[in-house]
């Protein structure tokens, strides 16, 4: 499976995402005219990655900022993590987030109570 590595921009995020390093990075600025075609080769590779995931998946999230599009669909490709969780998989969410941040804080949190997956929540210096 090849890697997806998208480079990030002032309105993007960088992404990379490794089956084999198994490295599934999300960071940056989230504000895209179109989230939903922004990420949708994301999910497409998600979705190729689920069939035969690795024993253990650990997606970090250190986002700066995102808006309401991204945030909707970064909440999906959470979900799809979900499934491989219950199969009993070890699938784990490391959220990144600035102390002053509390609107990123309570993102991560929202989403870590819908999905029951494992999250561990990090503050990190600007």
């Amino acid at each position: 499976m090849n890697t997806l590595i998208i480079e990030g921009t002032k309105s993007t995020p960088k992404i990379v995402l490794n089956k084999e390093e198994g490295t599934f990075l999300f960071s940056g600025h989230s504000l895209p005219e179109d989230a939903m075609g922004f990420y949708a080769q994301v999910k497409a590779w998600l979705l190729e990655y689920l069939t035969n995931p690795n024993p253990s998946t650990t997606f970090t999230f250190k986002m700066e900022y995102m808006n309401t599009a991204s945030s909707k669909v970064l909440f999906d490709i959470i979900c799809m993590l979900k499934d491989p969780h219950t199969k009993g998989f070890d699938v784990r969410v490391n959220w990144f987030y600035q102390e002053e941040d509390e609107d990123t804080l309570e993102a991560g949190q929202d989403y870590a109570s819908l999905v029951k997956i494992p999250f561990l929540f990090t503050v990190y210096a600007g």
